[in-house]
């Protein structure tokens, strides 16, 4: 049996925190922002379960920023198209946080949220860890319901 490492462990929660914060989030901008991140802390904690802790400490050492979706590539290149799907939104992300109404719709928020809840899903899989019920089939269901 393989133990995660407590960071990956963090990141997982904090995604599904940013995904439950942007399931209900009233705006737009900050919906997508919102499951964008989601999908940044999944891919983190991807990240920190496939890296050697050596390899780890030495990089951080020298001080160079990476991209996550570029080391998620590295680490995880069965993940190569989800990658490159959430790296090709990071600018949108970064006109949504910066308050921008007219950087996302509201049917790519929507899309975001449903990838970013799937890709946590598939994070969850290659850690070998169950997948989570999926919290947008879940929130249909309580407005269906209340």
């Amino acid at each position: 049996m393989h133990l995660l490492p407590a960071t990956t462990h963090s990141y997982l929660f904090r995604a599904t925190e940013s995904l439950s914060e942007a399931i209900v989030a009233d705006d737009v901008p900050s919906r997508y922002a919102m499951a964008h991140v989601a999908a940044l802390q999944a891919a983190a904690a991807l990240i920190a379960a496939r890296t050697d802790p050596v390899e780890a400490a030495s990089r951080a050492g020298r001080r160079r920023p990476w991209n996550a979706w570029v080391r998620l590539k590295k680490v995880a290149p069965e993940l190569s198209e989800w990658a490159e799907y959430f790296a090709a939104g990071a600018a949108k992300r970064a006109a949504a946080e910066a308050g921008s109404i007219r950087a996302v719709t509201a049917e790519e928020a929507d899309e975001q949220v449903r990838d970013a809840d799937r890709f946590l899903a598939v994070v969850e899989e290659s850690l070998g860890l169950m997948a989570h019920t999926s919290h947008v089939a879940r929130l249909q269901h309580d407005r269906l319901v209340g």
